[in-house]
């Protein structure tokens, strides 16, 4: 099978590329570098079935040969990171709504089936337990750029229904749950990579606003297994799945367990959500996701639980000090 990624030299990207080519696809990666990295590929790099192609989602020109020549597609390319989307809100709209209109449009006209990786940002401020698909989005205001995120991805989530439901396109929609593991950065704002550099470089350890708020973390071999699960599965089509891990934790309590499998003396430092991303910040207190839809339809559970992760992070760190 030849496979297109978009944002294959991304975190998840390049991860899922690996399982590909151990499956025996012939992948062909598409990304324009500005948040991949190239040393994210180093390990498959000279793999005779990978190709990459360093070029925009937005280009129509890249992307309409690629798509027109691979048999499915995961459409990945997005902005990322809070801190990403504060810094460049044109870019992160544009990138998420345009790039994910071009690919589907694309995929319309050469009859290919597409996964769309989405977020559990889009469940915005909903706080009301474990969080299902069909569960109602509650969002901030509009002046608030925090939910800029959030509502591009809705976007690209109701563009991708709307091309199933009307044009009969094949689509697969994905909302991921705070993904982690080697090879992710710190550099726009992930929590689990900040915490281990700070630890092992002996900096304090910045938990944001209170550290009450909690989050659950998948480990990102899971997360490209369900992907590939789910875009094998015909009775997947035209659905939206949670894709993450059910333990929750506080972020403070996490930064406790860096700094206990770590071995560090680092300070925990509380920093105001102002201070860290200015003047009426918003932040969810709680994101845990219901994965009974996708454990009933690929039978999906996560292998690899939070201390594991942990365990296998900063390892990655101690062997690439130099990962940003």
């Amino acid at each position: 099978m030849k496979t297109l990624i978009t944002g294959g030299a991304g975190f998840v990207g390049s991860h899922l590329a690996t399982l590909l080519l151990e499956r025996g696809h012939e992948v062909h990666l598409l990304d324009d570098l500005s948040t991949g990295r190239r040393e994210n590929l180093d390990h498959i790099r000279s793999h005779p079935s990978l190709r990459l192609h360093e070029a925009s989602v937005l280009d129509l020109g890249a992307v309409e040969p690629l798509v027109a020549d691979c048999g499915e597609i995961y459409h990945l390319a997005a902005a990322v990171g809070v801190r990403l989307v504060i810094e460049k809100p044109v870019e992160t709209i544009m990138t998420n709504v345009r790039g994910t209109e071009v690919v589907l449009d694309c995929a319309r006209r050469h009859g290919k089936k597409i996964l769309v990786a989405s977020t559990s940002e889009v469940y915005g401020k909903n706080k009301n337990g474990a969080l299902r698909e069909d569960d109602d989005r509650i969002m901030g205001s509009v002046t608030k750029q925090r939910w800029a995120y959030a509502n591009t991805k809705t976007l690209d989530e109701f563009l991708a229904l709307a091309y199933h439901r009307q044009y009969g396109l094949s689509v697969v929609i994905t909302r991921l749950f705070n993904t982690v593991g080697p090879r992710q950065t710190g550099r726009y704002g992930m929590v689990i990579p900040n915490f281990v550099r700070a630890a092992l470089d002996g900096a304090p350890l910045r938990v944001f606003g209170t550290g009450r708020q909690t989050r659950c973390f998948v480990y990102v071999g899971d997360v490209v297994r369900c992907l590939t699960d789910l875009m094998g599965h015909p009775g997947a089509v035209g659905q939206i799945f949670n894709i993450g891990n059910g333990h929750e934790i506080s972020i403070a309590a996490l930064a406790e367990r860096v700094k206990a499998l770590t071995g560090s003396s680092s300070p925990i430092k509380f920093v105001p959500y102002e201070e860290a991303y200015g003047e009426g910040f918003e932040d969810m207190e709680r994101r845990v996701p219901d994965l009974t839809k996708v454990r009933n339809m690929v039978g999906y559970e996560p292998e690899v639980h939070l201390d594991e992760i942990l365990r296998r992070v900063i390892a990655y760190f101690r062997e690439n000090r130099s990962a940003s």
